[in-house]
């Protein structure tokens, strides 16, 4: 298989430090454990993938590290920014300038274009893309007029990663990016995804089932039962159009 170097990881400081982070839903008189006192640092540049079956605990852990969930226990830290001990005010904050968010379902507003869906991200950015640019990055130059509906699944996902990172984010937290795409087009969007690390030197962490999306990553955390089971870095990474599943 083809293949590139690794990356040199552009800085030695974390960007997200995780520590003894766990959580607990009630459910009645039932509690689940989602995480149990997981640690983990996430560096500047990296490409990281987060491999677990449904259930594991992974995307309780990328909500945490958006700050769109608070753990039961442990400590949270972007940078100098303690999250944990942060309000919702602070939270929101740090989600608008700092994070672009991709998920399975691409959550576009149906009655806007393309470029109005990106447009709408940029608003209330402080320095962004602009949106035409953001959708030249990830190929639909030629779809900015077309509504969602006239979109396919790929595409309207590549919508959804164009307006995440329309913000300039820091870090892009992807939740099962290609779990609702079929393999040719999930190759796609993974490469729009390789594409934003490279050249924008955005952390991304991609959460997933696959396990044959972690051959890309710069590094691979295995999670299992709410803890991190197995952690490695690849020698070499497989290029996206180079996986197979």
């Amino acid at each position: 298989m083809k293949g590139v170097a690794v990356n040199e990881i552009q800085s030695d400081e974390a960007v997200f430090h995780v520590h003894r982070v766990s959580k607990i839903y009630r459910m009645g008189e039932t509690e689940v454990h989602a995480l149990r006192a997981v640690d983990l640092d996430l560096y500047a540049g990296e490409f990281v993938v987060l491999l677990g079956p449904s259930g594991s605990g992974k995307s309780t852990l990328l909500n945490i590290l958006g700050g769109l969930d608070t753990p039961t226990s442990g400590e949270v830290h972007y940078l100098d920014h303690i999250l944990t001990a942060a309000d919702e005010g602070a939270l929101t904050r740090f989600r608008r300038e700092h994070v672009g968010f991709v998920f399975q379902f691409y959550n576009l507003i149906p009655s806007l274009t393309a470029l109005e869906n990106v447009a709408l991200v940029t608003e209330i950015s402080d320095n962004p893309l602009d949106p035409k640019e953001a959708l030249e990055m990830v190929g639909l130059q030629d779809r900015l007029d077309h509504f969602p509906a006239q979109l396919s699944g790929g595409e309207q996902q590549r919508v959804a990663i164009a307006r995440a990172i329309a913000k300039r984010p820091d870090v892009l937290l992807c939740d099962e990016p290609t779990g609702a795409l079929d393999y040719s087009t999930g190759k796609l969007v993974l490469e729009v995804l390789e594409r934003v690390n490279r050249e924008l030197g955005t952390t991304v962490a991609v959460i997933t089932h696959n396990a044959s999306i972690a051959a890309m990553a710069d590094r691979v955390i295995r999670i299992s039962s709410g803890r991190i089971i197995e952690e490695h870095r690849n020698a070499v990474k497989a290029r996206p159009e180079d996986l197979s599943w």
